[in-house]
């Protein structure tokens, strides 16, 4: 008889998981592929363990090979299309935004970034304060990148080069404060890159004190961004550093509830 309290470390197949593993590599490849070796490298496996693992993902359709490189699949692309995209990482990141929210009092997002460059807010959780009509229910919709902290993650991301072609040189302005030069947030952008980090204060809603951090996953590319938002009356700038702090842990936590890779 099956002991379904097993342990999930107990249950799970290594041989799936490296393969998921050279999926989520061959990704990260460029579109020509790779060989068996810089991929089994890669990864972190044996060469004859990753050849074995590739053939029967050829086999499969999940991979192919041209000459001697690999890249993925005509299957995986088939099945990706019947995929939800977002609910099984809300799913597993709900507790921890909830948990986050309870701990700060304030509201905690989710954002995932899409493939035109642009971020979808996917999950939310508040703490027992309500922060504005704005930042409650926002879910499913888009923001002004130039004018939020999970914006200017995102376009800190992309290089200033990405930045220049997708914004105009004038801004809209949603408060006196929001960034309208192209110029100046280009240097902002460079600030967050190197710090890590995005912050607006009062550049989207007057009294809005926004933080957010970028997610990703084990081969280093930006999945996710976690925002922290509060009214400045009560999340001051002097809670920045012990925020982020928060943060840093959540963000490790969802790293690893998303990508658990454990041998």
């Amino acid at each position: 008889m099956s002991d379904d309290s097993a342990a999930p470390a107990e249950l799970t197949n290594k041989s799936v998981v490296k393969a998921a593993r050279l999926l989520r590599e061959l990704a990260a490849q460029p579109r020509a592929g790779a060989t068996v070796t810089t991929l089994a490298k890669a990864v972190g496996i044996s060469r004859p363990t990753a050849f074995r693992l590739l053939l029967s993902l050829e086999q499969t359709g999940f991979v192919d090979r041209i000459d001697n490189n690999y890249v993925l699949g005509w299957e995986l692309a088939r099945l990706g299309r019947y995929a939800d995209p977002h609910s099984g990482v809300a799913q597993r990141a709900q507790p921890l935004l909830q948990e986050l929210a309870d701990h700060l009092n304030e509201s905690v997002t989710l954002s995932i970034a899409t493939p035109n460059d642009n971020l979808e807010l996917i999950a939310e959780a508040y703490g027992s304060h309500v922060v504005s009509v704005m930042n409650k229910g926002m879910r499913g919709q888009h923001f002004p990148m130039h004018a939020s902290s999970t914006g200017k993650v995102l376009l800190a991301e992309l290089g200033r080069e990405r930045v220049s072609a997708l914004l105009p040189e004038r801004l809209e302005a949603f408060t006196e404060g929001t960034i309208t030069d192209r110029a100046q947030l280009l240097r902002e952008l460079d600030q967050v890159r190197e710090q890590g980090y995005g912050i607006i204060d009062n550049e989207l809603e007057e009294g809005l004190l926004s933080l957010s951090r970028p997610v990703r996953d084990p081969a280093g590319e930006l999945i996710a961004i976690l925002t922290v938002n509060g009214p400045r009356y009560r999340f001051t700038r002097e809670q920045i550093p012990s925020t982020l702090e928060l943060m840093r842990t959540t963000v490790e936590r969802l790293a690893a509830a998303l990508w658990d890779e454990t041998d």
